[in-house]
């Protein structure tokens, strides 16, 4: 786990524990996964890690700006992300990959106080892109 990390979790206020370290290495190997996913990953390296303790885990990192979430538009589900940084996604099928691109950001930004949005306000932009899927 790098210095980051570890830092953004005792900055947070959060105790390095096991359990947190075997739910960041999860995320780590799956980059977007649905709860299910994680207590699946988890659980088997772990099984004394508890469902609920997952749950609150993820709950805790979510809010510490650890992890983000998003929604994925074709299956519906909802997915824990590890990269927090401004990106934006493209979804293909089921399939989630990041796109980190500084410039569009900057692009949307610009349009956004050119029809005089309070740009000071925004957090972050993240532009969600769902393919096409081949018939």
């Amino acid at each position: 786990m790098n210095d980051d990390v570890l830092k953004r979790i005792r900055e947070a206020g959060l105790k390095l524990t096991p359990q947190r370290r075997e739910v960041y290495e999860a995320m780590m190997q799956l980059r977007h996964a649905t709860v299910e996913e994680i207590i699946e990953r988890v659980q088997a390296r772990n099984r004394d890690v508890t469902v609920s303790t997952i749950y609150r885990i993820l709950e805790s990192f979510r809010s510490a700006n650890i992890l983000s979430f998003i929604y994925h538009p074709d299956t519906g589900k909802c997915y824990y992300d590890i990269t927090v940084a401004e990106h934006h996604h493209l979804f293909d099928g089921k399939s989630i990959e990041d796109y980190a691109d500084p410039e569009f950001s900057q692009l949307i930004r610009e349009y956004l106080e050119r029809r005089h949005f309070p740009t000071e306000e925004i957090g972050k932009i993240q532009v969600q892109v769902t393919l096409k899927k081949n018939v």
